[in-house]
């Protein structure tokens, strides 16, 4: 009986509420120190000085922008241009990609030379684990690079 009745409460409290924002009425009220403000909410005109604007409903659409247009004699590329910019990013993509490859085969180096290392503390396999991580990781990262650089200079391409 108790939620019936709450449940009656919630209801009745929303077809109170519902005339309110559905009846579109727009007020104008001024507070104690001038300014004004706008509502369409007569809850928010009680101890106001306030006046009714319009009865309409009011639909605020934003006012569309203007298209940006480039000035009549805004530089453009030309083709030749556009190739010699290409190539010199495919050389530089290249250069990194060569650089890359070399730091890659230093780090495997250094990750085969810590793997033959075994050490007189390392008696449990994990602590040697924990030596090898930060190799392991550089050896990852190197690798990402690589294919990433890779697959630049296919994007490149096409």
């Amino acid at each position: 009986m108790r939620r019936i009745g709450a449940f009656l409460g919630i209801v009745a409290g929303l077809l109170a509420w519902t005339p309110l924002r559905a009846q579109g009425e727009i007020f104008k009220c001024v507070d104690d120190r001038g300014k004004p403000l706008y509502t369409s909410d007569k809850r928010d005109t009680v101890g106001k000085k306030c006046e009714s604007v319009s009865r309409e409903v009011v639909t605020v659409v934003p006012a569309a922008k203007p298209g940006a247009k480039s000035p009549a004699g805004f530089p453009r590329e030309s083709a030749s241009d556009r190739a010699a910019s290409k190539a010199k990013q495919r050389d530089t993509i290249e250069r990194e990609l060569n650089q890359e490859q070399g730091m890659l085969s230093d780090a495997r180096k250094k990750l085969s030379e810590q793997e033959a290392v075994r050490n007189g503390d390392e008696r449990n396999y994990s602590r040697v684990l924990e030596r090898l991580k930060p190799y392991q990781d550089t050896v990852e990262v190197h690798e990402k690079n690589v294919e990433a650089l890779k697959r630049e200079l296919i994007n490149l391409s096409r």
